[in-house]
């Protein structure tokens, strides 16, 4: 189970695109069905069966993000979290072997389509929580646990 948290940024950007299907895309994939369904045989007509499938995909989308933005909590920044790691913090890690990453720690429903964010759930920012420029970090992978050493931590507030 993930939990429930979310930045402002990315409650802002889920409740931008419930917004996008409710107002905009839905009604004209509606109006889409309407006009294919008007034409007759609906059993072979491929404009209604392909539009009334993706009407069902938004429909299921539209439900997901009501609840999932009625369940999540948004954590806003609080200039105490400065100097350490929290939610929502930029943190840059290097390894023993000079690797370096950079990365933000988000809520589960933030990290889809970006290499730059890691869940608060992942092991990595379970390990991080609560460090310090500086501080060694034992990160436990599927290969053996690896040691990390945190360079930077950043907010935007």
């Amino acid at each position: 189970m993930s939990t429930n948290i979310i930045t402002r940024a990315g409650f802002d950007t889920l409740k931008a695109e419930l917004d996008q299907l409710w107002r905009v895309t839905r009604p004209e994939i509606t109006q889409k069905v309407q006009w294919a369904a008007s034409l007759g045989d609906r059993s072979e007509n491929a404009d209604y069966q392909y539009n009334k499938k993706l009407l069902r995909e938004i429909d299921r989308r539209i439900r997901y993000l009501r609840k999932r933005l009625e369940d999540i909590r948004v954590v806003d920044y609080a200039a105490e979290q400065e100097g350490r790691v929290f939610f929502g913090a930029w943190v840059e890690v290097e390894n023993l072997e000079g690797e370096l990453r950079r990365f933000r720690i988000v809520g589960y429903d933030e990290i889809y389509g970006r290499n730059d964010y890691i869940s608060i759930d992942a092991p990595m920012a379970r390990a991080l929580l609560k460090k310090e420029e500086g501080d060694e970090v034992m990160v436990p992978t599927p290969t053996g646990e690896v040691c990390w050493i945190i360079n930077r931590i950043e907010y935007t507030p």
